[in-house]
Formats: structure tokens, sequence, C-alpha cells
């Protein structure tokens, strides 16, 4: 459970949901850099959400700029102030992330994030065989046996062999690029930007749409990069770079942040930028689901003609033209079965 701007009151309600249902509540930290965030910054927020009843604790670094010596330090203060199971999930994307792991297992983290060789690096995060190795080097007992690692590598690599000659894969996502250490840009953003601007031609505008990301980010009060705000941020940052002009073009969920709809930025919004984007409209300054009606009955009506199961209503809640689609054409009893093409020859 995390929120994106560090808000713990959109947390709370998730937190109870899950311990009432009997689950493993791990509530995460979305890390990142600014004036504001500092280290005792995020140590107080670990102590709120374990007060909250969280049972674990992850440090959420979803830009990969978790440097060694504050990954120590930060993870070594939490361990001390908070008695829970504390997890870091970084990303390779700005090449440091290895030595990352290595400082945070040695102040004390639990677990830490990694990917199997075949999809690791880049963007994603490093690779579950180099990591567990230098940490077997060092005295961790990891548990793993490299022998059947090394059979789930094997199983993949053609599969990412396949994904890189379709061109699903772009060779791009892949680099270790530095330069996110001073963008804050986390790497499915990244894919993201670069997904968007190869579609529309734009590829050329890579270096400064990501050069306004961190301008953006600071103009809206330093918000993590992270779903859904990273998208938001870079949506902007696209349209500023693309119109020519700053705020030139708005994105509705750019407004509805500076309302105050998806919670507390972690620093105040400017005046003038507030003015820019939403006028004279006034600010939520209360929890932004306080004002929300409960949507499960709204849900249950909509859909009630083709659910059959909650499942149903959460499949509808979460992808509500996906699911409609799909749960109008279940009854159908050819929906989804492949089309046999057979080739006939008549003898006259």
């Amino acid at each position: 459970v995390f929120d994106a701007l560090n808000d713990t009151r959109n947390l709370q309600t998730a937190i109870t949901a899950a311990k009432e249902a009997g689950g493993h509540c791990q509530t995460a930290i979305s890390y990142t850099t600014s004036d504001v965030h500092t280290v005792d910054y995020f140590v107080a927020l670990a102590k709120e959400m374990a007060s909250f009843g969280a049972d674990s604790i992850c440090i959420k670094d979803m830009a990969g700029v978790l440097m060694p010596k504050t990954g120590f330090e930060l993870v070594s203060r939490i361990k001390d102030a908070v008695d829970l199971p504390l997890e870091v999930h970084t990303h390779a994307t700005s090449g440091i992330a290895e030595m990352t792991y290595l400082k945070v297992a040695e102040a004390g983290a639990d677990i830490i994030d990694t990917a199997i060789s075949s999809f690791a690096g880049g963007t994603s995060q490093p690779a579950t065989e180099s990591v567990a190795m230098a940490l077997e080097e060092l005295g961790f007992d990891t548990g793993l046996n490299m022998t059947k690692v090394a059979e789930v590598a094997e199983y993949f690599n053609p599969i990412r062999d396949r994904f890189r000659n379709e061109g699903l894969l772009n060779p791009k996502v892949k680099d270790v690029e530095p330069k996110t250490l001073i963008y804050q840009v986390p790497g499915g953003m990244l894919s993201n930007l670069l997904s968007q601007l190869t579609e529309q031609g734009l590829q050329d505008k890579y270096d400064e749409v990501l050069a306004e990301v961190p301008k953006v980010r600071a103009d809206l009060g330093y918000p993590p990069l992270v779903t859904p705000l990273s998208q938001m941020v870079g949506t902007q940052a696209l349209m500023n770079v693309i119109s020519g002009e700053r705020y030139k073009l708005i994105p509705n969920e750019i407004k509805d942040y500076v309302r105050g709809l998806y919670g507390r930025p972690p620093a105040p919004i400017s005046d003038e930028i507030k003015q820019k984007i939403i006028g004279d409209e006034t600010v939520v300054t209360v929890r932004p689901a306080d004002l929300i009606a409960p949507q499960l009955p709204i849900f249950e009506e909509e859909i009630k003609e083709y659910a059959k199961s909650m499942e149903d209503v959460l499949m509808y809640a979460v992808f509500p033209q996906q699911a409609k689609d799909f749960l109008g054409r279940r009854e159908d009893r050819f929906y989804d079965v492949p089309l046999q093409t057979v080739n006939v020859k008549i003898d006259y």
C-alpha cells in the first residue's frame, strides 16, 4: 500500500481493510530527493506507518536515485526507529543500484528486490544472480540455489531475445542513464516518455523533455515520481515542450492535483503556479476521499446486468471498459474460441 505523495491520510483506509481481511499489509515509502525529502522526513513517515498497523515497510525507490551512503543511513535509522521487516526496492537505471543494495544489506535491510538476469539492468532491477553472489561473498546467506536460478534465466533468455527482435523491448531502456540522478525520472517513466515521443516522431525532443521534468516537479511541490504522479508530471513536461509554452496545455489530472484532489503536496505550490493552472479555484485541504461517495454500490448498480460475483464488480471498478466488454460477451459460447481456417478443394 503506498501513496504517491506520502500523504498518510490516503493510506489509513487501505491498511485497515487489509488487516481486517487477515492480510499482511506492507506500506511503501515513495522515495525521492528534494529539500523536503530528508532522512528525518522518511524516518518520521515510517513511524507513522507503523502506528497505523503496517506489518512491514518498503522503501520504494522507483527512480533508482537512492545513493549508497544515504541508503545505509536511511535503513539504519528506520530499523532503529521501527521494529518491522524492511524492504528496499530500487532500479538499475542510474547505475548505482548494486552499490546501494550492498550498503543497505550491511545496514540491516531484510529484503531487496532484484530481477532475473534475462530482464535485469537498465530500467529494471539489478540481476538476482550477481547481487546474490556478491552478498554470499560478504557473508550473507540468501538461501538461493544458483543452479535453479540459472535454469530460470535459461528459460527466459529466448523470450527476451524474441521481445528484442520483435521490437517490443526497446534497447534504450536497458541503457545506464546517470542523468536519472539529475532528473529523478523512474525507469518506467523513461520508457513511457520514449514511447510517446517515438509514436509522434519526436525522439529528438527526448533530452529536452527530460530536462523539463524536474522543473515541472519543482513547480508542483516536489511530488515523488511514482504512479500516477510520474505519468502526470511526464505528460505535463511533454506538453510544455511540444506546445512551446509552459502550461499552455494542462491535463485535467494536473488540475485536480493542484486542486488537492490527490492529497497534500510535499511542499507548497506557489500562488503563481496555482493561478496558471486553476485560477482562483479553492484548494481542497481535507482528505480527498472524504469528498467521494461510497463507490462500490455505484459499480454494483452499473454492472448488475453482467456481474455474477464480487470479483466481476471489482474487475469493472478497475477496468470499466474492458470488463464490460468481457462480461457482456462471456455468455457467448463462441467467445474467445480461436478462429480456424480450413482449406477446401472442390473437384468439378
